[in-house]
């Protein structure tokens, strides 16, 4: 696609690792194929297998974005911040490695922002295949509702997304541009200023409420959120997970790091430990078993066999303690305390 060349453009692009890397072609070339929009590209690869790699480089070299790679696994706010470090634009847009875009997605955005002056626009987003047909955030709410009963004084987390699992076709006419509460970070764009006011993005929320807290610190600051259905993206979770993915699934949704997201985003926001937080402990690992147990037990006796899943999942808990303990041993403390790794950047000036 021929996209007018502009010295600055106002809009950077910040791709960052989600939970696998298998769908990292497939969203690159929709990236370039339906942005007519100037922009700069910054990917942030953290330690994609070898292919995945080597595409990238080549990609960097003839689309001249600026790709910076670790030879660790990132959590997203980290991968974020290393993007974020190097923006000087009037806006970034965060998105994920496994989300495709339709033509003029991002022209909607902007033109949203400027009209709105909003501070963070989120586009329509779905989920799942076929891409485009299933709903998983139109808006919604974040907050802390705030409960006071005689000398005692509730303060519950605020969740809550709009028209998640609905089809687009049957929700896109009732669906106006509007101010909403919640994005998320599948995709959204933020102005850049606000950085200054709130920081940069936490990474102690390693894996979980990452966009709560954002949309949060934002109303907090004075921001504002909208929804602009004008802009259409999906985004696309596995199973099927390759083999190259396997690692560092299980370490982006490892319990520790859940774990660790919980406590802090509780002490963070001096919230209750009440029957969210319960019910969060008592899910640890969901995710590992429904995207990689259940379909390996599927695939073997051709239906689900939860019996045999809770055994697995036993041993998946031993697996994901040492994985996380030996990320934890080599990497986590010097990267919260956000000293320097190694960081190879392959930077050439995007002009898109």
């Amino acid at each position: 696609m021929n996209i007018p060349t502009i010295a600055d453009p106002e809009v950077t692009i910040i791709v960052a690792p989600r939970e696998r890397f298998s769908y990292t072609r497939e969203s690159l070339e929709s990236i370039y194929q339906n942005t007519e929009y100037p922009f700069k590209l910054i990917y942030v690869d953290g330690n994609s297998p070898s292919d995945i790699q080597r595409y990238l480089e080549e990609q960097a070299q003839e689309k001249q974005f600026q790709l910076i790679r670790t030879d660790y696994y990132l959590s997203p706010n980290r991968a974020r911040n290393l993007g974020l470090r190097e923006v000087n634009s009037k806006y970034v847009v965060f998105m994920d490695n496994d989300v495709i875009v339709t033509p003029g997605w991002l022209k909607a955005l902007v033109n949203c922002a400027e009209e709105t002056k909003a501070t963070v626009v989120s586009p329509l987003i779905c989920q799942n295949l076929p891409i485009h047909s299933e709903v998983h955030c139109a808006g919604g709410e974040s907050g802390v509702k705030v409960e006071i009963k005689g000398d005692k004084t509730r303060r519950q987390i605020i969740e809550k997304i709009y028209k998640q699992g609905r089809i687009v076709e049957d929700i896109l006419p009732q669906v106006q541009r509007q101010k909403t509460g919640l994005a998320e970070f599948h995709c959204m764009i933020v102005r850049t200023e606000i950085f200054k006011q709130i920081g940069v993005l936490d990474e102690k929320l390693m894996n979980t409420k990452e966009h709560v807290d954002l949309c949060m610190l934002v109303t907090e600051a004075g921001g504002s959120i909208y929804l602009e259905p004008e802009s259409l993206t999906t985004y696309v979770p596995g199973p099927p997970l390759k083999w190259t993915d396997l690692h560092f699934y299980m370490l982006r949704w490892s319990d520790a790091w859940e774990l660790s997201s919980l406590k802090h985003l509780r002490d963070k926001w001096n919230l209750s430990e009440d029957e969210y937080f319960q019910k969060r402990y008592d899910t640890l690992g969901r995710r590992r078993r429904d995207t990689i147990i259940a379909p390996l037990i599927k695939s073997v006796f051709g239906r689900r066999i939860y019996r045999a899943e809770s055994l697995l999942m036993k041993l998946d808990r031993i697996l994901n303690r040492y994985l996380s303990d030996r990320y934890a041993q080599k990497h986590l403390q010097s990267l919260q305390n956000q000293s320097s790794q190694p960081v190879k950047s392959a930077i050439a000036a995007s002009q898109r």
